[in-house]
């Protein structure tokens, strides 16, 4: 016995309690009603799988309005319930009528009891698949909230950075293609981000994709797709990024990193709006909001012959520059405050703050890895601190170049110290990089670190 709610509605009480007994031995729960002026009072309609609706309820009238009429309030009430309407006056353009209205099927008395359950159960059938799809539906919102929410912030009152978020919530509400340029860690993806966040797409999802990181023979795997098979480790079918994003906004980060073959492809995607799967001869159409970022100069990529013309046109309807952080003035103060409170908070070191020396030290630094190494820096002064008070010997600043090693003679502290301090400007503040990057396990670069500051005091 399946385990379901069936509504039979008939002003005849012989076939009421014909299709009570019909349906009481495959299905679980059956109601009744002879009114149905008693529908519209129906204890949770909407929980109803199936309804059976009889089309004519007054005597003498078989022009199957009252049915109609009947169908239309449960759809109302109830829009996901599956509704069956019965008649003994049969009429193609009636049928016709009822479906239109939003009626699932049409039974004609009198009934065959085989065929009568065949369409119940199909209404049924049809009742389950609408749940799963209104479920997945909602799973899905969830998701692209949760896949959408804000992990970091944009944040500072400057005018080079309000400048920049008043074009951004311009642009955001057309549908253009945008480019962002900056330097390396100026915060390219966090602008991408408010775009999508402020655009009519702000309820689909945001796909990131760094371009720099794809091989070429990955390439149109990656961003088109492919069908399995379609090489060696193709084991089954996978969409891309660009199917992925459909609906809503592909960041295309690091774009200058593409070779002109990859470039080439990229253009006819964008251009023609559809893609094709490796594997595949089938178009698929792609509606997307395209965001791409890069740190390169496009405009002298292509005097050079490295990019092409066509596609920065493509990819450039507005052009977003935004500022380096050296750039931005008391900002840097504001992040820097901003990245205390997070890792006192995630390391447990609680009642840091920043000296006045220190703050002059920070807004001196050119930040040539911009928010990016504001953010690690930050992160290292306070693992390493001692007291409460971030002195400037707690901030490793990456004030002397590589070159100062032929300025003359150093100590090997001294050179060892610039060695160090380069490594974790190049990889971005990140020690286990640094650390392989100086040959040296990452504990013995927290150890060197901890010494020259203890020297430095």
């Amino acid at each position: 016995m399946v385990d379901a709610k069936i509504l039979v509605v008939d002003d005849n009480k012989s076939v009421l309690s014909a299709l009570e007994i019909l349906l009481q031995f495959e299905y679980s729960n059956i109601n009744t009603i002879s009114n149905p002026n008693r529908i519209s009072s129906f204890p949770d309609l909407d929980k109803i799988d199936v309804v059976l609706l009889d089309m004519n309820f007054s005597a003498g009238v078989n022009s199957g309005n009252e049915g109609l009429f009947w169908l239309k309030e449960i759809k109302k009430k109830a829009p996901m319930t599956v509704v069956i309407m019965m008649t003994a006056y049969g009429a193609v353009e009636l049928a016709v009528q009822a479906l239109k209205e939003g009626a699932s099927d049409f039974i004609l008395k009198p009934w065959n009891n085989d065929k009568f359950l065949a369409t119940v159960k199909a209404a049924y059938m049809l009742r389950n698949s609408q749940k799963e799809i209104n479920q997945l539906k909602q799973k899905e919102s969830k998701l692209k909230q949760v896949i959408n929410q804000d992990k970091n912030y944009i944040i500072g009152n400057s005018k080079a950075l309000s400048t920049v978020l008043t074009l951004t919530n311009k642009v955001a509400k057309t549908d253009v293609n945008v480019l962002i340029t900056g330097e390396n860690g100026t915060g390219k993806e966090l602008i991408a981000r408010q775009l999508h966040k402020m655009s009519p797409r702000q309820n689909e999802v945001f796909i990131a994709v760094d371009m720099g990181s794809i091989s070429e023979n990955l390439f149109e795997s990656e961003l088109f797709g492919h069908l399995r098979g379609s090489f060696t480790d193709a084991k089954e079918d996978r969409i891309g990024k660009f199917e992925a994003a459909n609906g809503g906004t592909l960041f295309l980060d690091e774009i200058g990193n593409l070779s002109l073959q990859m470039q080439s492809k990229l253009l006819s995607a964008i251009q023609n709006k559809v893609i094709v799967r490796v594997g595949s001869n089938v178009s698929i159409p792609v509606d997307i909001r395209l965001v791409c970022a890069t740190n390169c100069n496009l405009e002298q990529m292509v005097s050079d012959g490295l990019f092409r013309e066509d596609l920065l046109y493509r990819i450039n309807t507005i052009h977003i520059e935004v500022p380096p952080l050296r750039d931005r003035g008391n900002d840097i103060l504001i992040l820097a405050d901003f990245y205390l409170k997070k890792f006192s908070s995630k390391y447990a070191k609680h009642g840091l703050r920043i000296n006045d020396i220190a703050e002059e030290k920070l807004k001196q630094y050119s930040w040539p890895g911009n928010v990016r190494e504001l953010q690690h820096t930050m992160e290292r002064a306070v693992i390493l601190c001692e007291g409460n008070i971030l002195k400037p010997t707690d901030f490793i600043l990456n004030t002397k170049s590589s070159t100062t090693l032929e300025l003359g003679p150093k100590t090997l502290e001294e050179m060892e110290e610039i060695m160090i301090q380069n490594a974790l400007h190049n990889n971005d503040g990140n020690y286990s990089a640094a650390a392989a990057q100086l040959g040296i396990s990452r504990q013995t670069l927290y150890n060197k670190i901890k010494k020259q500051d203890n020297n430095a005091e």
